[in-house]
Formats: structure tokens, C-alpha cells, sequence
């Protein structure tokens, strides 16, 4: 029997979806599952270090979010610069698509743009007159789910402490939880994975291996790989460093690339011991990931458990630890 889309939904009140941070990183809540016994605790992010092993490694993902949203000076069009080709030029998506086709022209910020070439998928190559000053001009392209627009606190919590290497539209957010103080105490390593639009996109179809994995770009590095391969345990922060994990499988090697790996039920892990995560919208391919891990059923107890003891949801949301 095939597996459905519609087997990975759960209500969730719209109270429950943190539209902001709480006043202090660390504060969160978390939900720990035990993979092997079933067992559920809820505590507080402040416990994690309780649950590591002297041999285990923390894996995250430093990747650093651009404000890529961008509107047109005559306030008609919003762009979301998804991938920078060149210095004038950039992938990007339109909206209304059908006001911006071949050879048409747009400005933002008093720099002009043209339209040289149109995607399968309906992206637009742009390439402009001057150099576009993102963190001048753009703004963070914060969830839908949040119902506002971005501020400035935003540019600073909408980034983990670590956040180094330039390139996502999204924050890798499970690892917003983290202060550097914590990390000094923890055994960590660095991998990049540019968090894309494909974040954005639902799950539209019935089945769920009919799906279409969005492709995001990497980076490992040999002092990651290493450590990596001599960890007792690997413990990924998020989804993201677990795709890139198990795209490469152990042992770990030097590397850059893309990966567009679907992770979803019956799946067997090759790379990691444990996931830190947050909680993620139903029918999406993150709960789907998350359900692959610890198994379907009590995934969604967890789930159950979580909007029951009220937790916040989603980017700004609390975590949930599965070991």
C-alpha cells in the first residue's frame, strides 16, 4: 500500500505558530523522543547537554541567510533572489511571473534589470545594470506561516550564532537555539547547506514517492569529514545537515556538490545517531524526514503530545530531540 501525504497530517491550532523569537535563544522547550523505547519526555533546550555522550559529535550547519526579497521600485513586483550567477547577474523568482517575461525589464532601487532568460520551472535569469546591495535594499523572506513582515530583530534571530557562509533564503532552524556559550561545552563541526526556496513548496501530490525533491547546494570540509568519521555518535542539528549526512553516507570524504535526497519512510540511515529538529507543518517532506527517523507512529504521538502541552511551532518554535 502506498504511503500518502495525507498520513503525515496533524491539527495544529494557529495560536500554537510562533510568529517571533522568545526574549532569550535558549529558552525553548523541548521534546525528546527515545527511538528504541518509545519514550517521550518534555524538557527544556537548556537539558541537551544532558543527553550527549563524551564521544558524540554536534553536526550544524553554518550557512548564513541573505535578505532576498526584494520589490520593485514602482511597488508592482516582489523578487526573491535565489542563486547569484555573476556579479550583475541572479536566478530569480518573480512574482507576478507573467509581468516579467523575456527581455523585460524591472528596477529596484534605482538599478535596472532585464530578463535574458526564463526557466522550465518559471525562475528568471536578471541581470542588472549595477551591483545589488541585498542588505541595503532587501528584506528576509520570513515564512508565510508568520503573517508579517520582517524587522530588525529579525537579522539577528532569524540567523544562528554561527551563521557564516552566505547563501540561504531560509535559516537552518533548528539551530536558532543555540547560544555560544553552549557550544564551547559541546564537541561540534561545521558543514554548509544553502537552505533554498524549495523550503517554501508543499507537498501537492497523493502519493508520496510522486514527489519532487528540491536540489540544494553544499559544502563538507576534510576537517568536518574527519571528525565526522571518528565520531562515537553523529548528532545532526536539523534537517538539512541530515540530508546532506546521508547524501554522502559514512565514511565522510571532502566535498561540495548538490543533493536532492528525499528522506521518508522506510528509509535506513547510514550517517547519523541522532537529530535535533524543530517541529514542521503537516503533509511537508521535513516531517516526513523526521517520521523516516524515528518511525511514523510515534513521530505523530510526539506531534500529539507537542500540541496537547501547547509547544510553538515552526521556525521561531521550540525542538525536539530524537535519540
Amino acid at each position: 500500500m502506498p504511503l500518502l501525504t495525507k498520513d503525515f497530517d496533524y491539527d495544529l491550532p494557529a495560536e500554537l505558530i510562533a510568529a517571533r523569537p522568545l526574549a532569550e535563544r535558549s529558552g525553548s522547550r523541548m521534546l525528546v523522543v527515545h527511538r528504541e523505547t518509545g519514550k517521550i519526555e518534555h524538557r527544556m533546550f537548556r537539558d541537551f547537554p544532558e543527553y550527549l555522550r563524551s564521544e558524540d559529535l554536534l553536526v550544524l550547519n553554518n550557512t548564513k541567510v541573505i535578505p532576498a526579497r526584494l520589490f520593485s521600485d514602482d511597488g508592482t513586483k516582489e523578487l526573491l533572489c535565489l542563486d547569484q550567477l555573476s556579479a550583475l547577474e541572479w536566478r530569480c523568482l518573480v512574482k507576478p511571473g507573467k509581468t516579467l517575461r523575456m527581455g523585460k525589464t524591472v528596477t529596484v532601487a534605482g538599478i535596472t534589470g532585464s530578463v535574458i532568460e526564463v526557466f522550465e520551472n518559471g525562475d528568471r535569469l536578471i541581470r542588472w545594470d549595477a551591483p545589488l546591495d541585498l542588505n541595503l535594499h532587501g528584506h528576509l523572506a520570513l515564512p508565510h506561516y508568520m503573517g508579517r513582515e520582517d524587522d530588525a530583530l529579525d537579522r539577528d534571530r532569524y540567523q544562528t550564532v554561527y551563521a557564516e557562509e552566505e547563501g540561504a533564503i531560509a535559516a537552518p532552524t533548528a539551530g536558532l537555539h543555540f547560544t555560544s556559550e553552549m557550544l564551547e561545552n559541546i564537541s561540534h563541526a561545521f558543514l554548509t547547506l544553502h537552505v533554498g526556496v524549495g523550503t517554501f513548496r508543499p507537498v501537492s501530490v497523493e502519493v508520496v514517492n510522486d514527489h519532487i525533491m528540491h536540489s540544494e547546494r553544499y559544502v563538507v570540509s576534510a576537517e568536518t569529514a574527519s571528525r565526522v568519521n571518528a565520531a562515537g555518535r553523529v548528532i545532526a542539528v536539523g534537517t538539512t545537515v541530515t540530508r546532506v549526512l546521508e547524501s554522502i553516507g559514512i565514511p565522510l570524504h571532502e566535498q561540495r556538490g548538490e543533493t536532492d535526497i528525499f528522506i521518508h519512510p522506510p528509509y535506513q540511515f547510514r550517517a547519523i545517531n541522532g537529530l535535533l529538529t524543530n517541529f514542521h507543518l503537516p503533509q511537508s517532506t521535513l516531517i516526513m524526514l523526521v517520521s523516516a527517523f524515528a518511525g511514523k507512529d510515534l513521530v505523530m504521538e510526539a506531534y500529539r503530545q507537542a500540541v496537547a502541552e501547547r509547544y510553538r511551532f515552526f521556525s521561531y518554535g521550540d525542538c525536539m530531540l530524537l535519540i
